[in-house]
């Protein structure tokens, strides 16, 4: 089942906050009147308006005091904000952190209307991009049913993650958390390029990411996993953007010094899997024995934890200077 989570991921993925809403005077002009209702989000008053990245200009009252949240990376960002206690919801993919197991389940993708209705929150935090698509009438169903609902941006970069969490902080009053949150990931993204900055062009690795072994899909361009190679001067052998279908033989014509794999949450020997294909035992990175299984979810899930996922294809691919 978890595969098939995963292959769901893959294609999911393939595929700011405008704040604050004071009692304005109806006679004020609407320049001076949006100044105000800025004004009045980034000093952490209700009410607030957010425009969500379903191009919707959300109103929300009241301090949210129960909340659904409707995505595994929205969930991780509500709790490193300390909204764990408020969270009365959450889908049957979440994982993280450890108290989400004692949280009520609204579903999967196909999430329980009733259910989620049920639990009378203030607010729903649900997801963007084509996802989006396949819950748009479900979302709607919870606004006729009088429930505030944000639909938090897909972020498919360091910058889209920043934004998320700014966002959902300013929606629940922890405007002042997110941006510590976000200032100290950037921090930490600054220390791992400066770690980098030493490595010569010459000695730049070439990678391949591998997020499903059958069928064959990778990490190409536009995803974090390819900004983490950014990141840490090397380079990917995927050119496509997205998680595209690969060739066997494009990879073995790409000849890559380093595989990294990111299923060994469901497949008990990823680098077993690479090595006995035919074919590609006279790969640099086989040969050479660097074949490294990384954690999935802080590599690809869209939340504060992406940094640790920095460091871990850091140390991966660059085991002799990030120790």
């Amino acid at each position: 089942m978890r595969k098939i989570y995963s292959l769901l991921f893959i294609l999911l993925l393939s595929i700011f906050v405008v704040a604050g809403c004071g009692a304005a005077d109806k006679k004020e002009v609407k320049g001076n009147d949006k100044t105000a209702k800025t004004e009045q989000a980034e000093n952490g008053a209700f009410p607030v308006t957010i425009q969500d990245a379903a191009d919707k200009e959300v109103v929300i009252e009241e301090k949210p005091e129960k909340i659904v949240s409707l995505m595994p990376s929205n969930t991780e960002i509500a709790f490193a904000l300390g909204l764990g206690g408020k969270i009365v919801g959450v889908t049957d993919n979440d994982n993280y952190p450890e108290e989400v197991k004692e949280k009520e389940k609204v579903g999967g993708m196909e999430f329980n209307i009733e259910k989620i209705i049920s639990l009378k929150p203030d607010l729903v935090l649900g997801f963007g991009g084509q996802a989006m698509g396949s819950s748009a009438d479900g979302l709607q169903q919870l606004r006729d049913a009088g429930i505030t609902v944000l639909v938090v941006n897909d972020a498919t970069s360091f910058a889209d993650v920043y934004k998320a969490i700014n966002m959902v902080g300013t929606a629940t009053g922890t405007k002042e958390e997110a941006e510590t949150i976000v200032a100290d990931m950037k921090a930490k993204v600054d220390e791992i390029k400066e770690k980098a900055a030493g490595i010569k062009e010459e000695d730049k690795k070439q990678v391949y990411i591998e997020v499903s072994p059958d069928p064959l899909y990778a990490a190409g361009t536009s995803t974090f996993m390819n900004e983490m190679l950014d990141i840490i001067h090397a380079e990917n052998v995927v050119k496509e953007e997205g998680w595209p279908s690969i060739d066997q033989e494009a990879i073995i014509a790409a000849n890559p010094d380093v595989i990294l794999t990111t299923y060994g949450f469901y497949i008990e020997d990823p680098v077993g899997m690479v090595t006995g294909r035919e074919g590609w035992q006279n790969l640099d990175a086989v040969k050479n024995k660097h074949i490294v299984d990384v954690d999935s979810d802080t590599v690809t899930r869209s939340g504060p934890r992406l940094v640790e996922g920095v460091e871990e294809v850091a140390k991966a691919v660059y085991p002799e200077i990030f120790k």
